[in-house]
């Protein structure tokens, strides 16, 4: 297995492995939802298009691209380091310029390509970069993830031609040719399971879809944003699970939310709970959110390891 996958699933196992100790999460199963019909999106023409991209080598990683139906370009994350070059490609078919990319946190799956991209940006051309840097202490309060965190604030601090943008307030509404975007939640002072519940929180949309996309979101994070101004702005047709749906926000997030779709930017061994032992043996909590989703009657999934490159129009 190449070093650098290798050492990135460590690191996730380590992190899911402390944010179970801080915080167990309650595991109820109740079929009934109580909760208003799940929102439709009103008719008409698409503005964008999205693609789910999956990593190239079964990693953990986060990577969305949208085109709006003018042709520009928005991206949320991009993924590890080692997906760089996917993503430069992948964009430069479509132009090679990026209106503005949103880093949801800095963990090394999230705004690893990135950060790569900004040491050589090449015949890539970015506008505008967004993100919420976390508080001083949160940036400690991770030790293994401190070092790639700092690495990339200096890159975006360095950055020549490119407008970076810290979000530190949410409700934020940006527009691109009929495609919106909405800032729901940023950066938090949280020191439990720190940097992922520093997730920033957005909600894309336009007149015939809605997506939530959760980043890595924790309990604390996930609640702050549901119990706030702007929890019902949660309620969307696709919900991006959040960490990459397990030990993220929990089952009772999930029943209060709306929505009728989900995205899972999840590797097999994740998706299959299967670090090598077979079918759910490992650490990790993915098999009881599949769960939780059998029981709110979601029946439509899509998910990186399973579907590829999906596209939603």
């Amino acid at each position: 297995m190449d070093k650098q996958i290798s050492t990135s699933r460590r690191a996730f196992l380590r992190v899911t492995a402390l944010g179970a100790a801080a915080a167990a999460l309650p595991f109820r199963l109740q079929a009934d939802r109580n909760q208003k019909e799940v929102p439709i999106a009103l008719k008409g023409k698409s503005s964008f298009t999205m693609w789910q991209i999956p990593s190239h080598e079964d990693d953990i990683g986060n990577s969305y691209v949208f085109r709006t139906h003018k042709g520009r370009l928005v991206v949320m994350d991009g993924g590890m380091p080692v997906e760089s070059m996917f993503l430069r490609g992948f964009l430069g078919a479509m132009g090679g310029e990026v209106e503005a990319w949103f880093i949801s946190h800095p963990h090394g799956d999230h705004m690893g390509a990135l950060n790569q991209i900004l040491a050589d940006t090449q015949d890539l051309h970015i506008r505008h970069i967004y993100h919420s840097r976390m508080p001083e202490a949160v940036i400690k309060g991770e030790p293994q993830s401190e070092a790639d965190c700092r690495e990339f604030y200096a890159r975006l601090e360095a950055a020549k031609d490119i407008t970076v943008t810290d979000l530190q307030e949410p409700g934020d509404t940006f527009s691109w040719d009929g495609m919106n975007l909405q800032i729901l939640g940023v950066a938090n002072p949280f020191t439990t399971n720190p940097y992922n519940n520093s997730s920033v929180i957005m909600r894309v949309w336009d007149r015939r879809k809605s997506i939530t996309f959760l980043g890595d979101a924790g309990v604390e994070c996930g609640d702050k944003v549901l119990h706030g101004p702007y929890g019902s702005r949660l309620d969307s047709d696709y919900l991006q699970m959040a960490h990459h749906g397990q030990r993220g926000c929990n089952e009772d997030f999930y029943k209060r939310v709306n929505f009728r779709a989900c995205l899972w930017p999840t590797p097999t061994w994740v998706w299959n709970n299967d670090q090598g032992r077979g079918f759910n043996t490992g650490i990790l909590e993915t098999c009881n959110t599949r769960l939780w989703m059998d029981c709110l009657g979601i029946k439509e999934h899509h998910v990186t390891c399973t579907d590829g490159l999906w596209q939603l129009d």
